[in-house]
């Protein structure tokens, strides 16, 4: 394992609105992360499974899915599938997923199944250093699943004019979720994603996301790029597809960051 400890450090990506690079995020961090040697795991837990399709991953191809893994139906092992990055791995989701929100009512600790999912998988020897949850862009009990799991939340953020309604909704979320089921929840950061530098409108909104959230704010900004967009059609991620684009380039920057962040935590955790 790395600095980041024995057990893998897992972020979710999360954000209750649509639109706003979530997907892109996980994946293309997932592979900065891997690039510098970072073994790094993605979960897709979005019933559309664009995170799946992004890294390559056919629909013919998953036939262990995380809803197997939530319906108790498969181990989260069973579920793991290599991508073509090396040191990147994905669990797969379906359409599937989208019937898990019914049929998790009736079953005990229907809040937890993702998180004794990842603690089974973290026992049974697999090592990864970074675990990254893809979220549905709303709050659902697959959405709660995914924080009660994780050990930080790392929030795209889109720079446009209500981004901050947006955010202050998912940070009460948050709360909820750090008050009643996961106390060690924690916000890692929150990425400007789709900024326009020619758009004083991008700009302005960065100032305020900072002046009202600090240091939580990573300083590294995703601008709004074709690449970024095109990438995923390809199945590709946007490092593979086009590394110079400055999209690419900004989610390596990000990783860094990341990756900085993690390591000051662990020592201040010493």
């Amino acid at each position: 394992m790395t600095e980041t400890g024995a057990r893998p450090r897992i972020l979710v990506v999360a954000n209750q609105k649509g639109g706003v690079g979530k997907t892109t995020t996980a994946i293309n961090l997932g592979t900065a992360l891997a690039a510098v040697g970072e073994p790094t795991l993605v979960i897709d837990i979005d019933p559309q499974g664009n995170a799946s399709t992004g890294l390559g991953i056919a629909r013919s191809e998953r036939r262990v899915t995380i809803y197997d893994v939530l319906m108790g139906e498969a181990t989260l092992s069973d579920a793991v599938m290599p991508t073509r990055i090396p040191k990147l791995s994905i669990v797969p989701a379906t359409v599937d997923l989208s019937g898990a929100e019914l049929e998790l009512i009736d079953i005990p600790h229907r809040n937890q199944r993702l998180k004794q999912a990842i603690e089974e998988f973290a026992q049974s020897g697999e090592t990864f250093s970074y675990v990254l949850i893809d979220c549905p862009p709303s709050l659902t009990l697959l959405t709660i699943n995914a924080m009660v799991a994780a050990n930080a939340v790392v929030v795209p953020l889109q720079c446009e004019f209500f981004a901050l309604e947006g955010l202050s909704q998912l940070l009460k979320t948050i709360d909820l979720v750090r008050a009643n089921l996961n106390a060690e929840l924690e916000i890692q950061g929150i990425v400007l994603t789709m900024a326009d530098r020619r758009n004083k409108l991008s700009d302005q909104v960065a100032e305020d996301v900072r002046r009202n959230m600090g240091a939580k704010v990573y300083r590294t900004m995703i601008p709004r790029n074709v690449r970024l967009s095109e990438a995923p059609s390809h199945g590709l991620p946007a490092l593979v597809y086009d590394l110079k684009c400055p999209g690419s380039q900004a989610y390596i920057k990000l990783a860094g960051e990341l990756i900085q962040r993690e390591r000051e935590r662990v020592r201040q955790a010493a």
